[in-house]
């Protein structure tokens, strides 16, 4: 028979496929030699207390021959000859899962991507790192890929409200990530092999028929009777359609600036921004584990950290146990920063988000004082994005150039104090040791000092200077949101225009963006059949 099976495990036993079968066996009363086998469907760390438990959900095999999980497997219509086309702009999550859904439903998707493949993007990553010379249209950002790609590939999300969560995961292990992602409760594929897998989806749209053009930024729409009927890009090219997504990502300010030129409705949207804070990964590992070397069966450790300061969230965002911070800036003269894991985590520091919310009464009310600036944000759609933007250039000012990043240690960060010398730190452009309060938002800087403090009273020895805070975390999602109508996912403006994923406002993060494209281009098919 098969049974489904919850087991509490010391990490040692939960990796030693003999204790399972024996507590399997305990569990059920029968002898260790009838369980033939066992897969996880959920694996989860409870390090609450000072025992650390690993808590497992098997489905077990007793008295009955032993299969393996079967992985859900998903078809794909050669579209070589259809008639019906869809141009998809950007190739992150929400374009490439649009693409392969328009593929199962035997419609043509068209790519246009302003950067470039994953190979030849990793080479401008390096030079970005090593020289501080960013390439515009190939970065952490723009690319095969998306921001996702060089930037961790965590596939946890709450929004399992908004598509089929299992289906998306199902995919990626079809197109090469390990099935453990089935299971974890925070599965990660890791930057050193995610640009596989999605070199391995480019394949199979081009193998059905689909097209992938890199180095395609779109530079104008042209519209008319309430429709897109095609998109010129930069190179003097024109695309036409029977409908077009729009999924530039987050970060896509040309594509905001153009809607809003063309009085396309956008609309502002509230964000968060801050820092980012690296620790030794050893310090996390003996806050959590609450030993003071972690153990060999443990993952390195992760944290997620909320607190209200001065009516405001503060919060930690994308952590990345055993990771690296990144400039993750899409122009010259701005500075950004993100992070990012490999598969292993098995670097020396852990690094987070650390950010604040913000919303458009701040920026309106903060924007001409302070070190944000001294012109006036005008109050329309792109005042968030400005605002964003005039945080990064300041930041950039403040590192000296090549995208040495401003940074405090964190005690002093909290304390107002310069500090005399920084840390051993993942960012490999540099630091320059700055007082922040010189460089972030007033009320950001405030609620990061406090929420600090009180982040260092839920986990003993997190408040240290032996953290070190980089500034700026200011990526976290867009500033704008495209509206468009809940029935048909069009824009109210345009009926046969999808915005989608998180440049438009309706996802946050790898898997909602996905399900965000799958969801935009069901609607597609929906509708031309």
């Amino acid at each position: 028979m098969q049974q489904k099976i919850s087991l509490k495990l010391l990490p040692s036993e939960a990796i030693d496929e003999s204790a399972v079968k024996r507590l399997i066996a305990n569990h059920t009363g029968k002898k260790t030699s009838s369980v033939s086998g066992y897969y996880i469907l959920k694996q989860s760390i409870d390090a609450r207390a000072k025992t650390i438990w690993v808590n497992l959900t098997v489905q077990a095999f007793i008295d009955e021959p032993f299969h393996h999980r079967e992985i859900q497997t998903f078809s794909f219509k050669d579209v070589h000859k259809t008639e019906k086309r869809v141009v998809i702009i950007g190739a992150g999550p929400a374009g490439l899962f649009a693409a392969l859904h328009l593929l199962e439903q035997g419609i043509k998707p068209i790519i246009l991507e302003r950067g470039k493949d994953v190979r030849s993007r990793r080479r401008d990553l390096a030079i970005l790192n090593k020289e501080g010379i960013i390439n515009a249209e190939s970065n952490y950002c723009f690319g095969e890929g998306g921001a996702g790609t060089y930037s961790d590939g965590k596939l946890y999300t709450r929004s399992n409200k908004r598509g089929d969560i299992d289906r998306i995961l199902n995919l990626f292990v079809q197109f090469g990530a390990e099935d453990t992602i089935l299971y974890q409760s925070h599965p990660h594929i890791g930057t050193n092999k995610l640009p596989q897998i999605i070199t391995a989806m480019r394949q199979q749209i081009t193998d059905c028929g689909g097209e992938f053009l890199f180095e395609k930024k779109v530079v104008d729409f042209i519209v008319q009777d309430q429709k897109i009927i095609s998109v010129k890009t930069a190179d003097g090219n024109s695309f036409d359609a029977d409908a077009f997504i729009l999924a530039t990502g987050h970060s896509a300010r040309d594509i905001f600036e153009l809607l809003h030129q063309k009085q396309i409705l956008i609309e502002a949207k509230g964000f968060a921004l801050g820092v980012r804070i690296e620790h030794p990964q050893q310090l996390i590992d003996s806050i959590q584990y609450h030993c003071p070397v972690r153990g060999t069966f443990l993952p390195p450790a992760s944290y997620s950290l909320v607190k209200q300061v001065n009516e405001r969230g503060v919060f930690s965002f994308c952590m990345c146990p055993g990771g690296i911070i990144a400039p993750a800036a899409t122009a010259a003269g701005e500075l950004v920063v993100n992070g990012w894991s490999p598969s292993k985590r098995n670097n020396p520091f852990a690094n987070s988000g650390m950010v604040v919310q913000v919303e458009l009464e701040d920026v309106i009310q903060n924007s001409p004082q302070g070190p944000v600036g001294k012109l006036k944000i005008k109050n329309d759609a792109l005042a968030m994005m400005h605002f964003q933007q005039m945080v990064e250039q300041n930041c950039f000012n403040a590192g000296g150039g090549k995208f040495v990043a401003p940074a405090q240690r964190m005690v002093d960060f909290s304390n107002g104090i310069t500090s005399s010398s920084l840390p051993a730190c993942s960012y490999q452009p540099g630091l320059q040791s700055v007082h922040l309060k010189e460089v972030l938002p007033g009320f950001v800087y405030q609620a990061l000092a406090k929420g600090f403090i009180e982040f260092g009273k839920k986990m003993s020895g997190y408040f240290t200077n032996d953290a070190v805070v980089v500034a700026t975390e200011s990526r976290t999602s867009s500033p704008v949101r495209i509206p468009r109508n809940n029935d048909t996912l069009t824009h109210p403006q345009l009926n046969n225009f999808y915005p989608c994923g998180e440049g438009a406002g309706y996802a946050g993060g790898i898997v909602s963006a996905a399900m965000d494209g799958e969801r935009v281009a069901g609607q597609i098919a929906f509708c031309t059949t």
